[in-house]
């Protein structure tokens, strides 16, 4: 199934070019993209140099984003998205949703953010009720639920790891994650799924072992910006082996 038209994400007789903003000052697509996509679509990236996962670290960055955008249209992407989920949601729901339409309006192209993905994700899998894991200290956290309450989703349970260092979120073991997201699972009864936040973090293995032991729809932050980014292109989004979201 795809959505939007599919030529925008596809030039004649070439490969898709999508763009991604993400929060590490290397610059490098995340791995979740070769996982999900190989070949399919040509991913190229900015890095923004995020110096922590926190307020201030956001506050720091965040007026570079649209700059970066105009970068990557530059270089040819089709379609852009901002990978970081915390990056955009930190100031609120209306700000998310002006950060997209800056991206949109400074590059003329289809743009999205991380934290619409999540919102998009937990939608085409009816989950309106999620226990929550993240890597993020308190602050973060709060910020998080206010989020996801005032875009019509629950947040059950709240837990993070309390992790600041950028690049330290993507050095938590699998075993750590799934073992988080049992917790919160468990916290509370009533969820519909597990929402893990935090595009650092590499998930796609503890989706995997999740939706199997536990039985219920994980919704996870990198792999769903992949999603949501090849979506908003107009691209088929599906990858079979990678959970029930890449199913649809």
């Amino acid at each position: 199934m795809t959505t939007g038209t599919a030529s925008l994400g596809t030039p004649p007789g070439g490969t898709p070019c999508l763009g991604l903003i993400v929060p590490p000052a290397h610059g490098r697509v995340p791995d979740d993209g070769a996982a999900l996509y190989g070949e399919r679509v040509r991913f190229i990236a900015r890095g923004l140099g995020l110096p922590e996962i926190s307020a201030r670290g956001y506050d720091e960055v965040i007026d570079h984003v649209v700059g970066l955008a105009g970068e990557l249209a530059a270089g040819g992407a089709q379609a852009v998205s901002l990978m970081g989920t915390s990056l955009s949601f930190f100031r609120g729901a209306r700000f998310t949703e002006e950060l997209r339409e800056a991206l949109a309006d400074a590059t003329g192209l289809p743009a999205t953010t991380m934290s619409h993905a999540i919102l998009r994700a937990m939608q085409a899998l009816g989950l309106r009720r999620v226990a929550v894991a993240t890597a993020y200290i308190d602050d973060v956290n709060d910020r998080l639920a206010g989020f996801l309450s005032a875009s019509g989703v629950e947040a059950t349970t709240v837990r993070g790891l309390s992790i600041t260092g950028v690049e330290a979120v993507g050095r938590v073991p699998t075993e750590a994650l799934v073992a988080l997201c049992e917790e919160v699972w468990h916290a509370e009864p009533g969820a519909d799924g597990i929402l893990i936040s935090c595009g650092g973090l590499l998930t796609l293995e503890a989706i995997r072992i999740l939706e199997a032991s536990l039985g219920v729809p994980v919704v996870s932050s990198s792999p769903a910006g992949f999603w949501d980014v090849m979506r908003v292109a107009g691209l088929d989004s599906r990858s079979p082996g990678h959970g029930r979201l890449f199913e649809i």
